[in-house]
C-alpha cells in the first residue's frame, strides 16, 4: 500500500510539474575574456545546480522566479537574477571584490563576512615582482609586516613579523598543509625557493585568527594556496638576472585539461646569488608537480614540491664598528693560519632538502554539503659545517693527548650539526551551506620525528673517529592533534554572528643529549580550548563593522626548553586574549579599512634579543605583556590609470613591571617596550599605468625606531628607516613565436638608503668593586645591514 501511495504521489507531482511553465537560463562563464571550464553553478538556498562544460557554457531550467546564482571558480560571484522568459546571461569573473579561496583551504580562510583583519597576495600581484626574492620580501608591503634578510638581499634566509610576532608565532599553511617546523615553530622560506611561482593566493590574517591546522597561529597566519589546474596547455621559461650575480630560471607548464577531466603541471627552478653581504651566497633547486583530476563533484590533486639549498652562513652579523667601517663584512668561517693570514673557511655552509606530498581531495555533495581531506608527507634531512678555531676537544666528546710532552685540549676542527626528520599526518573538514548558515567541522593529526646529532669530521691535531661518531645525538617526536567547529549565522541581512571552537592536543619527547653533553629530556603534555566569536554588522551596501574575541595557546618551543636548561629556569606554555574591532568602507573608487586590536599575552614568550649558535631567536616567558594598535590600508582609484595603496599600522607594545637580572641583581624596569616591535609600520604603493600593458609601481615602506631587547637600553635600539622600490612590468601581446612576452623591472631601495631591519642585542657581568652588588653588566649588539641600490630584471616568455 506504501509503494502504491508513494507511486501516485509521484506521479501526481509529476502532473503538477509538468503543468507548471519552465524556462532556459543559460550562458558563458570567462574570466580575462577567456572561457572558464567546469566552473560550479548553484541556485541559492536550493540543491540545484550545475557546471559549465569545456568551453565555459553552462545551461538550467528554472521555473519562473526571483534567483540567486552563485558561480564559483577559484573566485565566487553572486548574481540576481529575475525569470520569466528563456534568459541568456554571461557572466565575468573579472574584478571580483572577494577572493574566496580554493576549496582545499576553504576551513582557513577569513571572508568578508569574517570579522578578522586580513589581506589577500594573488596571483597578479605576485608575478609583477617575482623576479627570485623569498615569500617575506613580496609580502614586505603589507599591513604591519617587517621583513628582514640575513644575506640582505632577499634570498636565502629571510624572515618576517606582524604586529611584532616573529616567524615562530606565525602560523604558516600550505593548501591546509602544516608547513611550520614542529618543533622550531619556525617558518623556513629558504626552502621554499621559487615557490612564489607556484602560488595561486596567499592571505595573510592579523592577530590570532580563524582556527587552523598545526601550531596556532599567534600574532598572525599565512594561508597559501598553490596554483589551481588550468584547463588549457601551457608553458613558460622565466629568466632574471640582477645584482650581486642574482640569476632565476624557471619552467612552468600544463598539460591542460585531457580528457575533459585530467591535468598535469609542474615547474622546475634554479636560484642563485652571491649575496649582499660577503660570502653570503645561495644556491637552491626547487621543483613543483601537480597532477589533479577534476569531475562535476569531485576534485583531486597529487603534488609534490621540494628543495636543496646551500647557503653560505650569515648569521653571525656585525657590530657597530665593523657596520661603520665595512657593512658588508662576514665573520663566518674566519680563521687565522700560523703565519698571521685571516683566511675564511669556503665550506661553512647551511645544507638542506626538503620533500613535500600531499594528497588532496574535495567532494561537493549537493549545493549544501562538501568536504576535504587531506593526507601528507614531509622528508627533511640537512646539516650545517663549520670551522672552529682552537676548539676545546672535550666539548667535542674527543680526548686530550699529550705531544711533545705537552698535554693538548684544544684543536682547530671542522664539525657538521644534522637534523634528520619526518613530518606526516591528515586533515579534513567537512561544510554545511544552506541559506543564513554556514557551518564547517575539522581538524587534523600530525606527528613529527627528529633526529638531532653532531660530527666532527677533520680535527688538526686529535684523532677524530671514523667512521664518525655522533658527538651529541638527541631524538624527538612530537604529536599534535586539533579538532575544531566554526558557525556562521546570519540572523538577519545586516547582522551575521560568528563562533569558532577549538581543541588542541600536543605531546613532546626528546631522549638524548644535546651540545657539550648535556641531556635534555622533556616529556610535556599540553591540552588546549581555544574559543572565538565574533559579529559583523552591515548598517549599508558599502559599510561594515565587526567585533570579535579569540583565545590561543602556544606551547614552548625545543629552543625554549634548551635555553631553560642552560639557565636553570622554567619555561611555561603562553596565552592570549585577542580582541579585534574593524570598519570596513567600500565604493568603486574607494575601499578603506580600519582595524583596532588589543591583544593581552600571560606568559609571553618573548624575544629577548639574543640568539643561539645557530642564528635563532632566544625566547623567555615574561609574564604580562600586550599588543595594542590601529591599523589602516587603504585602495585609492584617482583615475583609471592611477591608484594609490597606502597601509600603517601604530602600535604600543609593552612588558608590564619586566624584571630581570641587571648589574648583578634583579631589577625592576617598569613597563617596557617589547623587543623588536617598533611602533609605527607603514607602506605605500601608487600604481600608474599610462599605456596599455605598461604598470609601474611605486613602492614605499617605512619602519619606526624599534629596541632589539626588552630593556629599552640605548645599545639595543635600531634606527627607523624609509626605503623605495620601483617596479616597472612590460607585457608584448602576440608577439613573433610567443604568446605573450612579460619583461619586469625592479629597482630595489631606489635611494641608496644604508638601513639595518634586524640584530641582537647581548649582556654580560663582570667584577666591578666600584658598584654596591660588585658586579656591572656589559652590553653589545649585532646588526644585520640590509642591501643598498640594487637591481633586477625578468623576462618571461609565455608559449
Amino acid at each position: 500500500m506504501r509503494i502504491v501511495l508513494f507511486l501516485v504521489g509521484l506521479i501526481s507531482a509529476s502532473i503538477v510539474s509538468a503543468q507548471e511553465e519552465t524556462y532556459v537560463l543559460s550562458g558563458e562563464i570567462s574570466r580575462n575574456e577567456k572561457p572558464v571550464p567546469y566552473a560550479q553553478i548553484s541556485i541559492e538556498g536550493t540543491k540545484m545546480g550545475t557546471l559549465s562544460d569545456q568551453n565555459g557554457k553552462y545551461r538550467l531550467k528554472l521555473k519562473k522566479g526571483d534567483y540567486n546564482l552563485v558561480v564559483t571558480s577559484g573566485n565566487t560571484k553572486k548574481v540576481e537574477v529575475f525569470l520569466n522568459k528563456d534568459t541568456r546571461l554571461n557572466i565575468s569573473l573579472d574584478g571580483v571584490e572577494e577572493n574566496l579561496e580554493e576549496v582545499f583551504i576553504q576551513a582557513l580562510r577569513a571572508t568578508k563576512k569574517t570579522p578578522i583583519a586580513y589581506t589577500n597576495l594573488e596571483e597578479d600581484e605576485i608575478e609583477e615582482r617575482n623576479l627570485g626574492q623569498d615569500i617575506p620580501v613580496l609580502m614586505g608591503y603589507m599591513p604591519g609586516v617587517v621583513m628582514t634578510s640575513d644575506a640582505g638581499a632577499g634570498i636565502g634566509y629571510t624572515s618576517l613579523r606582524v604586529r611584532g610576532s616573529d616567524a615562530s608565532r606565525t602560523n604558516v599553511t600550505i593548501n591546509g598543509i602544516p608547513y611550520n617546523d614542529a618543533e622550531s615553530q619556525g617558518s623556513f622560506w629558504v626552502n621554499l625557493s621559487d615557490m612564489a611561482s607556484s602560488i595561486e593566493s596567499l592571505q595573510l590574517q592579523r592577530g590570532v585568527g580563524t582556527s587552523t591546522n598545526g601550531a596556532g597561529a599567534f600574532g598572525a597566519s599565512i594561508n597559501i594556496a598553490t596554483k589551481d589546474f588550468s584547463e588549457k596547455a601551457y608553458a613558460e621559461l622565466s629568466n632574471s638576472y640582477g645584482s650581486f650575480n642574482t640569476h632565476k630560471h624557471t619552467l612552468n607548464f600544463s598539460t591542460g585539461l585531457f580528457n575533459q577531466h585530467w591535468e598535469i603541471s609542474g615547474r622546475a627552478s634554479v636560484l642563485e646569488s652571491d649575496g649582499y653581504i660577503d660570502r653570503a651566497s645561495s644556491s637552491m633547486r626547487s621543483y613543483f608537480l601537480q597532477a589533479a583530476f577534476i569531475d562535476e563533484n569531485t576534485k583531486i590533486k597529487a603534488i609534490t614540491f621540494g628543495n636543496k639549498e646551500k647557503t653560505y652562513q650569515a648569521w653571525y652579523g656585525i657590530d657597530a664598528n665593523q657596520l661603520k667601517e665595512d657593512r658588508r663584512y662576514n665573520p663566518a668561517g674566519e680563521y687565522t693560519t700560523d703565519e698571521g693570514v685571516v683566511k675564511y673557511y669556503d665550506n661553512q655552509t647551511d645544507n638542506y632538502w626538503q620533500d613535500h606530498y600531499q594528497l588532496l581531495w574535495n567532494q561537493t555533495y549537493d549545493s549544501r554539503w562538501s568536504s576535504n581531506f587531506a593526507l601528507h608527507y614531509t622528508r627533511g634531512k640537512g646539516y650545517y659545517e663549520e670551522f672552529q678555531e682552537d676548539a676545546s676537544l672535550n666539548d667535542y666528546n674527543l680526548p686530550s693527548f699529550t705531544a711533545n710532552g705537552e698535554l693538548v685540549e684544544t684543536s682547530d676542527l671542522i664539525n657538521t650539526k644534522w637534523l634528520d626528520n619526518h613530518f606526516y599526518g591528515t586533515t579534513f573538514s567537512v561544510q554545511y551551506n544552506f541559506k543564513r548558515i554556514n557551518a564547517l567541522i575539522g581538524g587534523g593529526a600530525n606527528r613529527y620525528e627528529g633526529d638531532h646529532f653532531g660530527e666532527v669530521i677533520y680535527t688538526r691535531f686529535a684523532q677524530n673517529k671514523e667512521p664518525y661518531v655522533p658527538y651529541y645525538d638527541n631524538d624527538a617526536v612530537k604529536t599534535d592533534a586539533n579538532l575544531y567547529t566554526k558557525i556562521s549565522y546570519a540572523l538577519n541581512n545586516k547582522l551575521n554572528t560568528y563562533i569558532d571552537l577549538q581543541g588542541r592536543w600536543i605531546g613532546y619527547e626528546t631522549n638524548g643529549a644535546i651540545e657539550e653533553g648535556i641531556p635534555l629530556g622533556v616529556d610535556e603534555q599540553y591540552s588546549f580550548f581555544n574559543p572565538k566569536f565574533g559579529l559583523t554588522y552591515q548598517p549599508a551596501e558599502d559599510h561594515q563593522l565587526y567585533f570579535s574575541y579569540a583565545k590561543a595557546h602556544r606551547e614552548p618551543s625545543r629552543s625554549d626548553f634548551e635555553n631553560a636548561l642552560f639557565n636553570n629556569a622554567d619555561v611555561e606554555p603562553e596565552s592570549l586574549d585577542d580582541f579585534e574591532w574593524g570598519w570596513r568602507w567600500q565604493t568603486p573608487k574607494l575601499v578603506l579599512n580600519a582595524n583596532f586590536y588589543y591583544m593581552n599575552y600571560k606568559n609571553q614568550l618573548v624575544l629577548t634579543g639574543e640568539i643561539d649558535a645557530e642564528g635563532g631567536a632566544v625566547r623567555e616567558n615574561v609574564g604580562d605583556s600586550y599588543r595594542a594598535g590601529i591599523e589602516l590600508d587603504a585602495s585609492i582609484k584617482l583615475t583609471n590609470t592611477l591608484s594609490l595603496h597606502p597601509n600603517v599600522a601604530i602600535s604600543k607594545n609593552q612588558n608590564r613591571d619586566f624584571k630581570t637580572r641587571f648589574d648583578g641583581e634583579l631589577q625592576n624596569f617598569g613597563n617596557t617596550e617589547i623587543a623588536f616591535s617598533p611602533s609605527v609600520v607603514a607602506a605605500n604603493a601608487i600604481r600608474f599605468s599610462p599605456v596599455k600593458n605598461l604598470q609601474i609601481n611605486w613602492l614605499s615602506k617605512y619602519v619606526g625606531e624599534q629596541y632589539m631587547s626588552n630593556l629599552e637600553r640605548e645599545a639595543s635600539r635600531l634606527d627607523d628607516y624609509f626605503i623605495n622600490d620601483l617596479n616597472l612590468q612590460y607585457v608584448w601581446e602576440k608577439p613573433p613565436f610567443f604568446n605573450e612576452i612579460v619583461f619586469t623591472g625592479l629597482v630595489n631601495n631606489i635611494f641608496n638608503v644604508k638601513y639595518v631591519s634586524n640584530g641582537y642585542y647581548f649582556n654580560y657581568e663582570v667584577e666591578n668593586t666600584n658598584i654596591p652588588s660588585g658586579l656591572e653588566t656589559l652590553e653589545g649588539a649585532g646588526y644585520y645591514p640590509q642591501a643598498t641600490i640594487n637591481f633586477l630584471f625578468g623576462i618571461n616568455l609565455k608559449f
